[in-house]
C-alpha cells in the first residue's frame, strides 16, 4: 500500500495544505528572480493551475466558484479585461486546461458524462456542510476524459473513450498532438490479482504518459513503468516532454525529460523528495518546478538546467505551497499557484521574471538563441550601425518568435519589441487609444465542423462520404443544411466567351441545372494547346466555377479531380483564403470512386469522359437519373486579431498632418501553417525565421528613425512634413495591415496621429544585396528618378530602377489610394518562404547601405517644398486573377537585372524540374515551351500553359550561349 503522504497532492491543479510554520514569512531571495508580484484570482473558494495562450493575453484556469458544484471547473480570463468565462460545461469535476495554439480551442478534462456526476457533487456539499474539511486528495476518477471546446464554453467535444483516467494533457506547439497521463491500460488488459487489488487501493500506480492527435485520433502510449507518469508538458520548441515521475511507493517524485516519441527518457532531478509539475522556460535552457524539500506540507518553487547538470536554484522563499508554475510565451512573466493568501487558500500569482539571472545562477550564461534574443533594447549606437541592424534581427528572427504569424505570440512580442524601440527614440505614439499599436481583426483560418456530413443516392443505394477522405467542402461553400436534390454533369464547369483567335466554350449549352447539384472535373481540358489552355485559364478557378453554377440556378457543385488530372490529393485543400468570402452556392471536393459512381448511374465512366474532353471538343452536359445529393456544410472561419505598431515624429514640436511613411511588414509564415510556404518535404512544420523576409526591412526601418531622430534632435533636419514609422502585419495573408490602415484612416481624415500620407517608402527583403539593390515603383511619381540619382550619389549603390506599382507588397496599399510609392527589394532566393531564411545569411554591410539611401531619400521628401506628383499606371494584364499555376518548375526569379530581356534565374530549388534540368543561377530564360520570355508577366503565362508531366523545352542564355534544355513540369498540388 502506498504511503498516506500521497493523498495531501493534487496532481493536477492547485494545492491547499497548510504550512508548516503558523505564520508566513517572505523572504527577500524571492526577489532575486521575481519583481512585482500580485495576486491574479480572487474569486471562489480557490484557484490554480493557470496556462497562458500562445499570445500571452489569454489563461486558462481551474476554479472552485460554481454554485451547487463544490469541484474545479474550467475558466478562461483575458489579461488585458479581466473578462472571465467558463469552458467546462459546469457539472462534475475538471482539471488541465491548455488552450490550442490557434486560439480557437480550449482543452481540459471532465468527468460531466459521468451518470453520477450530480450525485457526487451533492454527496461532497453535504459532507462540507456538515463542518467536516478533507484533506486534499485526488481520485483518479475513471470518469475523467479529454474534451476541448470554443472560447465561450460552446462546440464541446469529447476526444478520449477509453476506460480509464484520462487527463493532464498539454499540446504541442503546433497544436497537432496531446501529450496526457492515463491508466487505461490496467482496465484493458489482464491484471494478476494483487495488481487488481492494486487497482481498487491506488489507481495511480498504474499511471503512463500517452501522445494523440489533436482530434483523438492515433493514441500512442510513450512511458511503461511501474509507478506515477504524470503532468506532461511540450518544450516551446517541441523538441522534448517533461514530467514527474514517482516512485512506486509514492512517497518521492523526480522530474524527467524524453524526446516525444517516448525515447530517450532521462531523470534530471536527484532530489530525494516530492518534485513535480514542472515547465520549460521558453528558452528551453532550463525548467522550473515544485518540491517539497524543505518540509512535508512547504512547497518551494526550484530552477534546473535542461539537462539536468547544475544544482537546483530555489526560487521562492514563502511557506506554504507554492507550485504549478509556468512561463508566459516571451519568457518575461511567470504565473504560479501559492496560498500565500490571507485565507490560506489557493489562488495564481503573477510576477515579472529575470531570465538573465536565471541563466546566471544556473552557471548557463547567454548562449544559443539567448545569445541572439535581446529581452531588452540594444546598445544602439549612432547613425546606421552594422551591429544594430544585426541585432534587431537577431531578435526578430530568433526561434523564440516562432516565424512571426500573424495573430501569434510571436507577432506580439516582435511588435512589442519594435514599439520599445520606437519609445526610445522618442517618437509619439500613433496607433489607437494612445499606444503604438492598431489593432484588426482578420479570418485566420477554417476548419470543417463536426456537423457536416453529406449524403449521396445512387439508385437503391444510399452511401454516406467520410469526410476528409471521400468528401471536402470547399473554404467558400455555402454552409448550413441543403436539401436533396438531382445531379447533373458539366464536364469541366467552364464558360469562356469568344475572343481574338479563341472559340466560346460553355459546359453549360442545352445543360438545365436550375435547383441541382452539378459534377463538374477540377482544373480544364488536359491535351489542349498552350494558347487555349491560357484563354481558358483565366476562367477555370473554382471560386469563378462555382460562380457561374449559382447564376444559373444550380444549388451546389460537386467538383472531382479526375483519373487524368495527376494530382497528390484527390480532394480540394481546404486551403486558408484571407478573403474567406463565401458564396450562396454549396462547393464540395468529392473523390473520383463517388463521382465515379455517379456517372455510372447514366452508363457512363469518369476516365472515358475525361478523356473526351481532355481533347478540347465540347460535350453537351446530361442529367444523371437516379441519383441525388442532399448535404449540410458547417465551417468554421477562425478569427484572430493583428497588430500594426506606428509611431510619428513631426516636423517641429507639434505634427503638422502631412506625413512621408516608412514602412515594413514585420509578420512571416510561422511554422509554414500559412499559404506561401516552399518548405522542402523534410522542412514541413519547422519555423519559418524570416531573416530576410522580413525581420531586415524592419531593421532597416528602424535604423532609419534612429537616424532622423538623431537628426532632428542635432538640428540638421529642418522638416515640413512629419514622418509615420510602421511595422505592419498580415502582409503574407493578403497586406492585411497595412490595407486596414489606409482603409480606416482615410486620406483626409483630421487626426493629427493619423496623418494625410504624402508618400510611402517601403522596404521589403533588403538582405540579400548581391549586384543591384531594386528599386520598384519609379513610375508611380515623375520626380523618383531625380530624387533617387541624388540621393545615391554619397552611397554609391549599384541600382535597378523598376516602374511596376503594383507590387506584392505594402506599397501596393497606398499605391491604390494614390500616393506615390518607392520599394527596396533585393531580390528572391532558394531560402525565400523556407526554414532556411536565417539571420546567418545576411549583408549585412549591403544592408547599412540600403537603409543609409532610404534615409536620404526621407530626408529628402520631409524637406523638400512640394509632395511628390501621383502618376496613375495601368495594372499589369497578366496580373489578372486566373486559376492559379498548377505546373511548378522550381526557378527563382532574379528581380534585379531590370530591362534584360529575358527572365534572370538567382537560383533553383534543389530536386526540382529546373534542377533536374540542369537550370542554374545566372541563366537568362529566353524561351518556354516556344513562347519568347522577355520579362516575369510572360514566364508566368508561359506556365500557365504547361501540361503536368509533359516534356518541353526551356531555352536559356549561359555565359552568352544559347542554350536548350528539356524541362518536365510536376503539379504543385
Amino acid at each position: 500500500m502506498r504511503s498516506a503522504a500521497w493523498l495531501v497532492l493534487l496532481i493536477c491543479g492547485a494545492m491547499s495544505v497548510a504550512p508548516d510554520a503558523s505564520e508566513k514569512a517572505t523572504d527577500e531571495g524571492e526577489a532575486v528572480l521575481l519583481s512585482n508580484t500580485r495576486q491574479l484570482t480572487f474569486e471562489g473558494r480557490r484557484s490554480g493551475e493557470g496556462y497562458f495562450d500562445r499570445s500571452g493575453t489569454k489563461m486558462v484556469f481551474q476554479s472552485e466558484r460554481e454554485p451547487g458544484n463544490p469541484f474545479y471547473q474550467i475558466y478562461l480570463m483575458d489579461l488585458e479585461t479581466g473578462d472571465t468565462f467558463r469552458i467546462s460545461p459546469g457539472t462534475g469535476k475538471t482539471t488541465c486546461g491548455w488552450i490550442h495554439p490557434s486560439g480557437q480551442r480550449v482543452f481540459f478534462a471532465s468527468t460531466h458524462d459521468d451518470p453520477e456526476a450530480l450525485e457526487k457533487q451533492k454527496e461532497e456539499i453535504g459532507f462540507r456542510e456538515s463542518g467536516q474539511e478533507r484533506r486534499y486528495s485526488w481520485d483518479y476518477d475513471e470518469h475523467f476524459e479529454i474534451y476541448s471546446a470554443d472560447p465561450r464554453g460552446g462546440d464541446v467535444r469529447r476526444l478520449t473513450r477509453a476506460r480509464g483516467y484520462d487527463a493532464e494533457g498539454s499540446l504541442s506547439p503546433d497544436g497537432r498532438q496531446v501529450v496526457f497521463a492515463s491508466n487505461r491500460h490496467a482496465y484493458s488488459q489482464e491484471l494478476s490479482p494483487e495488481d487488481q487489488e492494486l487497482l481498487k487501493i491506488d489507481k495511480s500506480v498504474f499511471m503512463d504518459l500517452y501522445l494523440m492527435n489533436a482530434d483523438g485520433s492515433n493514441v500512442r502510449r510513450l512511458t511503461d513503468v511501474r509507478g506515477y507518469d504524470g503532468g506532461p508538458f511540450f518544450s516551446h520548441d517541441g523538441s522534448k516532454i517533461t514530467w514527474r515521475r514517482f516512485s512506486e511507493d509514492g512517497v518521492t517524485a523526480e522530474i524527467y525529460t524524453m524526446n516525444p516519441d517516448g525515447s530517450g527518457q532521462k531523470a534530471i532531478t536527484r532530489m530525494g523528495a516530492m518534485s513535480w509539475a514542472p515547465f520549460f522556460h521558453p528558452s528551453g535552457d532550463y525548467l522550473i518546478f515544485a518540491t517539497n524539500k524543505h518540509g512535508f506540507g512547504n512547497f518551494e518553487l526550484y530552477l534546473v538546467d535542461a539537462e539536468g547538470k547544475s544544482e537546483p536554484v530555489r526560487v521562492t522563499h514563502t511557506d506554504g505551497f507554492d507550485g504549478l508554475a509556468t512561463f508566459s510565451p516571451d519568457g518575461q512573466r511567470l504565473a504560479w499557484t501559492s496560498n500565500r493568501t490571507p485565507d490560506d487558500q489557493s489562488q495564481i500569482f503573477l510576477a515579472d521574471w529575470n531570465h538573465e539571472k536565471a541563466l546566471e545562477l544556473l552557471g548557463l550564461g547567454m548562449s544559443g538563441a539567448d545569445a541572439e534574443m535581446p529581452l531588452d533594447l540594444p546598445a544602439t549606437q549612432s547613425g546606421i550601425a552594422v551591429e544594430d541592424l544585426r541585432q534587431h534581427v537577431a531578435f526578430l528572427a530568433a526561434d523564440r518568435l516562432e516565424g512571426r504569424l500573424t495573430g501569434t505570440a510571436g507577432e506580439r512580442m516582435a511588435g512589442d519589441y519594435i514599439a520599445r524601440v520606437f519609445a526610445s527614440l522618442g517618437l509619439l505614439p500613433a496607433g489607437e487609444e494612445g499606444t503604438y499599436f492598431h489593432d484588426f481583426e482578420f479570418t485566420s483560418g477554417v476548419e470543417v465542423g463536426k456537423d457536416s456530413r453529406l449524403r449521396i443516392k445512387v439508385g437503391d443505394q444510399e452511401h454516406t462520404p467520410v469526410i476528409d477522405q471521400d468528401w471536402r467542402p470547399l473554404s467558400f461553400s455555402k454552409t448550413g443544411a441543403i436539401e436533396e436534390a438531382e445531379v447533373v454533369f458539366a464536364g469541366y464547369g467552364i464558360v469562356a466567351p469568344e475572343a481574338p483567335g479563341q472559340e466560346e466554350y460553355d459546359s453549360y449549352v442545352h445543360l438545365d441545372v436550375q435547383d441541382k447539384w452539378v459534377l463538374m472535373l477540377r482544373y480544364m481540358p488536359e491535351d489542349i494547346s498552350s494558347e487555349r489552355r491560357q484563354h481558358l485559364a483565366r476562367h477555370a478557378s473554382l471560386r469563378y466555377k462555382a460562380m457561374v453554377a449559382r447564376d444559373r440556378g444550380a444549388k451546389g457543385i460537386l467538383v472531382a479531380s479526375g483519373p487524368t488530372s495527376q494530382v497528390k490529393d484527390q480532394l480540394v485543400d481546404l486551403s486558408f483564403d484571407a478573403s474567406m468570402s463565401g458564396t450562396s452556392v454549396a462547393a464540395v471536393s468529392i473523390s473520383d470512386t463517388f463521382a465515379a459512381q455517379l456517372l455510372g448511374s447514366a452508363d457512363k465512366d469518369l476516365e472515358s469522359l475525361q478523356k473526351d474532353l481532355d481533347g478540347g471538343d465540347q460535350m453537351m452536359g446530361f442529367a444523371i437519373p437516379s441519383s441525388s445529393v442532399s448535404a449540410h456544410i458547417d465551417l468554421k472561419y477562425n478569427k484572430s486579431v493583428g497588430r500594426n505598431v506606428l509611431a510619428l515624429m513631426p516636423a517641429g514640436d507639434e505634427p503638422v498632418g502631412e506625413a512621408v511613411a516608412v514602412g515594413a511588414h514585420m509578420d512571416h509564415l510561422g511554422h509554414g501553417e500559412a499559404s506561401g510556404s516552399l518548405a522542402r518535404a523534410g522542412e514541413k512544420g519547422q519555423i519559418h525565421n524570416g531573416a530576410d523576409d522580413n525581420a531586415s526591412g524592419v531593421a532597416g526601418m528602424l535604423e532609419i528613425a534612429q537616424y532622423l531622430a538623431e537628426q532632428k534632435a542635432s538640428g540638421n533636419l529642418k522638416a515640413r512634413r512629419d514622418v509615420l514609422f510602421a511595422a505592419w502585419s498580415g502582409e503574407e495573408l493578403g497586406l492585411l495591415g497595412s490595407s486596414h490602415y489606409v482603409n480606416e484612416f482615410d486620406q483626409d481624415q483630421d487626426n493629427d496621429l493619423k496623418p494625410q500620407v504624402t508618400s510611402y517608402l517601403n522596404l521589403d527583403m533588403i538582405g540579400r544585396l548581391r549586384e543591384e539593390l531594386v528599386l520598384q515603383g519609379i513610375g508611380s511619381s515623375s520626380v523618383w528618378n531625380g530624387i533617387v540619382e541624388r540621393r545615391n550619389v554619397p552611397v554609391g549603390l549599384s541600382l535597378s530602377p523598376q516602374d511596376d506599382s503594383y507590387l506584392p507588397t505594402d506599397a501596393t496599399s497606398f499605391y491604390l489610394k494614390k500616393v506615390p510609392i518607392l520599394s527596396a527589394f533585393t531580390g528572391a532566393h532558394e531560402d525565400y518562404h523556407t526554414p532556411r531564411d536565417t539571420a546567418d545569411k545576411l549583408n549585412y554591410a549591403g544592408m547599412r547601405s540600403i537603409s543609409r539611401f532610404m534615409a536620404l531619400v526621407v530626408r529628402d521628401l520631409v524637406q523638400r517644398e512640394e509632395s511628390p506628383d501621383y502618376v496613375a499606371m495601368e495594372e499589369p494584364e497578366d496580373k489578372g486573377a486566373r486559376a492559379g499555376l498548377r505546373a511548378y518548375l522550381g526557378t527563382i526569379p532574379d528581380y534585379a537585372p531590370g530591362d534584360v530581356k529575358g527572365l534572370q534565374l538567382s537560383g533553383v530549388s534543389k530536386g526540382s524540374p529546373s534542377d533536374q534540368a540542369g537550370l542554374q543561377a545566372g541563366d537568362l530564360v529566353v524561351e518556354l515551351a516556344g513562347r519568347t520570355i522577355e520579362n516575369i508577366y510572360d514566364y508566368t503565362y508561359a506556365i500557365d500553359a504547361l501540361k503536368i508531366g509533359e516534356t518541353v523545352d526551356i531555352t536559356i542564355v549561359r555565359d552568352g550561349q544559347r542554350m536548350t534544355f528539356k524541362i518536365t513540369p510536376t503539379s504543385r498540388e
